[in-house]
């Protein structure tokens, strides 16, 4: 099982606060940080001192990290064409030397759309799965071809494909709880498949229909990684995990419930959990970016005695 950094920044994160958690999770010895891809913050937040951009903050990081994988939970396929996300995420997985996963959605929150003027179509999950098919597609053109493509949502002609990622394949993130058009897509496109925010139970049954999805294709379903994202809030003590449960707005019996959170021995039990139903990564989303004591504990307690 390895763990994942996961942050929300629309909910009130400059660069350097990113950069300064980025750095702790590379320190620390996680796997990766991972970050949202939102330009509202959510419930009561302020979001001061505003939204960054995903894509942006990880080129930034791509070049001040040395080891550590980069990505988000997901790229909104609303905020962007897919040619040009192609060209942004190859150029930030050459500048971090084939660090890059790219994981992508069809983008749900409609108020950041209004908020910044940005289109919010109704039909999303059509134009996600053409952008899976351009961007796929452009990378792995050989160099010197061109691309053509002639969808419903999207037309590109004559497309050198370029440039290329570091990469031969940049791993590629499909995730979500939909039953059936979900399965199918990440069966055909997926590396790795992710749960947000569910269940043991929840996220049995939709790993399983996952797997039949891509037995289905012909597909052999080992070839895929599964994930979870989860909230994190550990203590070393019941104090501890109550006043880190405060700081961020949350009940302690609720993200127990729904998270991960209690001492580090509970923490462990819970993520065992998931990792009898086949999930070796867990993404957790940390929402105080303020505690680097926090990173700490979870890295020297939970962390080290699951590997």
């Amino acid at each position: 099982m390895r763990l994942r950094i996961f942050t929300e920044p629309q909910q009130g994160a400059d660069y350097d606060t990113l950069l300064k958690v980025a750095k702790a999770t590379e320190d620390l010895g996680f796997d990766a940080f991972y970050r949202s891809d939102h330009y509202l913050a959510m419930g009561d937040s302020d979001g001061l001192p505003g939204p960054t951009d995903a894509w942006i903050t990880l080129a930034g990081l791509a070049r001040e990290t040395s080891r550590i994988r980069l990505g988000t939970l997901m790229t909104a396929g609303t905020f962007r064409l897919p040619g040009t996300l192609a060209i942004q995420v190859a150029q930030v997985d050459a500048m971090s030397g084939g660090r890059v996963d790219f994981g992508l959605g069809s983008g749900w929150y409609e108020a950041e759309h209004t908020a910044y003027g940005i289109p919010f179509p109704r039909e999303k999950f059509g134009r996600l799965e053409e952008q899976l098919e351009i961007i796929t597609g452009l990378w792995k053109t050989p160099v010197g071809a061109k691309f053509d493509y002639e969808g419903t949502y999207y037309q590109l002609k004559d497309c050198p494909a370029l440039p290329k990622p570091h990469q031969e394949r940049i791993p590629v993130l499909v995730g979500g709880m939909g039953a059936k058009r979900t399965p199918k897509l990440a069966a055909r496109y997926a590396d790795e498949f992710n749960v947000p925010f569910a269940s043991p139970a929840d996220s049995e049954r939709q790993f399983d229909r996952v797997r039949a999805a891509a037995e289905e294709r012909g597909r052999d379903a080992s070839e895929l990684t599964f994930s979870n994202a989860l909230v994190a809030c550990v203590g070393k003590d019941d104090a501890e995990v109550a006043r880190r449960a405060a700081a961020i707005g949350r009940e302690v019996d609720e993200l127990k419930e729904n998270g991960l959170a209690g001492t580090p021995e509970e923490v462990i039990d819970k993520i065992g959990r998931y990792g009898e139903l086949g999930s070796t990564r867990i993404y957790l989303q940390i929402l105080d970016l303020s505690d680097l004591d926090h990173l700490a504990l979870i890295a020297d307690q939970v962390q080290a005695k699951l590997s």
